[in-house]
């Protein structure tokens, strides 16, 4: 083959989907210099919604490098100052060792799966005259 027609899959791809608390944002694949810029494009978004709650669903993540983190970290800030929150389901070993590493593995709320989350009141939305961030 000459390589012209061979397919490549993409680095990374990012989903978006409902949840009964707001939105889950699932990257899969390597996130990293070069693809973080979906992923921030992505939780923008979702951070100019009703309620900025968003679970960050790592399940297929392979690969994070500081460049991704701080995309993460910078969209959780904004969610608590939009008076909702952040948290992570599902990370790999990989970004829990650079959480740790980072320091920054108490800052994000961590779930094995949505439906954790969910059970255990991830982010509960404040009520009317309550936005302060509850995590």
């Amino acid at each position: 083959m000459d390589g012209l027609n061979e397919q490549t899959e993409p680095a990374m791809t990012v989903s978006v989907r409902p949840w009964a608390r707001g939105t889950v944002v699932a990257p899969e694949g390597e996130l990293d210099l070069d693809t973080a810029e979906l992923l921030r494009d992505a939780l923008e978004r979702q951070l100019r919604g009703r309620w900025p709650h968003i679970l960050v669903d790592c399940a297929g993540l392979r690969f994070c490098d500081s460049t991704g983190l701080r995309v993460i970290l910078r969209a959780r800030t904004a969610a608590q100052a939009a008076g909702g929150g952040l948290d992570l389901v599902a990370p790999r070993p990989a970004l829990l060792r650079l959480l740790a590493l980072t320091g920054t593995e108490e800052v994000f709320p961590v779930y094995a799966s949505v439906a954790e989350a969910e059970a255990e009141g991830a982010i509960e939305p404040p009520g009317p005259s309550d936005r302060r961030n509850r995590r």
